[in-house]
C-alpha cells in the first residue's frame, strides 16, 4: 500500500473481527516502526503486546469492574487540558456526537454511552492489544518521539490490511495494568491500541472525523508564485 493511501485510510476502528493476527505480523510491524525518528536516536518507546488467553484474562478483569465506569482508578494524566479552549473543544465534541450518532445513542442515554465507552477496555473485540509506555524521566521531545512511533505502527498496520485504534482511556486503569503487565515503576503507560481486521459492516466504523482545512493551521512564505 502506498504511504499516501495508508494515511488517507487510517481511522480509529471501534469494531473488529475475531480473525487472529500472527505474532510474526505484529513483530514485523513493531520492528519496522522502530525506524520512526527519535531525537539523538534515544528510541524511548516500550511496547507490551497481548493476544489469546493473556488478552482474554485482562478483559475478564476489566469486565468484573464495569460498575466503576467511566473513571475506574483515575488517570495518571489529563487526556485533555482542563478548560480545553476553542477551536479544540468544538472539534472534540463534534467527533463525540458523530460517534454516538452512528450507533443511535443519544446524549441523554448515559447507560448507552457508558456501554460504548466500556468497549475501549475490551479493545473493541480486537484479537491483539498493545500498550505503549515511556520512562518517566523523559521529557516532551521524547514523548513526541513516542507519538511518532505509535503513528508509524498504525500506518504500517494499514500495509498489512489491518486497522487500529489508539486508546488513551487505559490511563484510567494504570494501577491494574502495571501489576498485570509487570511494568517497572519507572515507566508510565501512555496508551493502549486495538489491532486487527476491521468489521466493515459495523455502523460505528462508517463515520470519519472531519479535519480542518489546510489554511486554518498552516502558513506558507517565500515560495515563488
Amino acid at each position: 500500500m502506498d504511504v499516501r493511501d495508508a494515511v488517507a485510510s487510517r481511522y480509529s476502528c471501534r469494531a473488529f473481527l475475531p480473525t487472529p493476527i500472527p505474532e510474526k505480523t505484529v513483530r514485523n510491524i513493531l520492528e519496522r516502526a522502530s525506524r520512526a525518528p527519535s531525537g539523538g536516536n534515544v528510541q524511548p518507546w516500550r511496547v507490551h503486546v497481548l493476544a489469546g488467553s493473556r488478552l482474554d484474562a485482562l478483559r475478564d478483569i476489566v469486565r468484573s469492574r464495569f460498575d466503576e465506569l467511566p473513571r475506574f482508578e483515575g488517570g495518571e494524566y489529563d487526556i485533555y487540558p482542563p478548560g480545553l479552549k476553542e477551536p479544540y473543544e468544538s472539534r472534540r465534541q463534534r467527533a463525540g456526537v458523530m460517534l454516538y450518532q452512528s450507533i443511535g445513542v443519544t446524549r441523554e442515554d448515559r447507560a448507552g454511552r457508558y456501554r460504548q465507552y466500556g468497549r475501549n477496555y475490551l479493545f473493541y473485540d480486537a484479537p491483539v492489544g498493545l500498550f505503549f509506555s515511556i520512562d518517566r524521566s523523559m521529557g516532551r521531545p521524547q514523548w513526541s518521539d513516542l507519538g511518532g512511533y505509535i503513528q508509524t505502527v498504525m500506518l504500517l498496520a494499514r500495509g498489512y490490511g489491518l486497522d487500529a485504534c489508539a486508546q488513551e482511556a487505559w490511563t484510567h486503569l494504570h494501577k491494574t495494568l502495571y501489576s498485570f503487565l509487570n511494568i517497572p515503576p519507572e515507566y508510565i503507560i501512555f496508551c493502549g491500541m486495538a489491532l486487527g481486521h476491521a468489521d466493515r459492516t459495523a455502523p460505528i466504523n462508517t463515520w470519519r472525523s472531519p479535519r480542518a482545512p489546510l489554511d486554518e493551521f498552516a502558513t506558507f512564505e517565500g515560495f515563488d508564485s
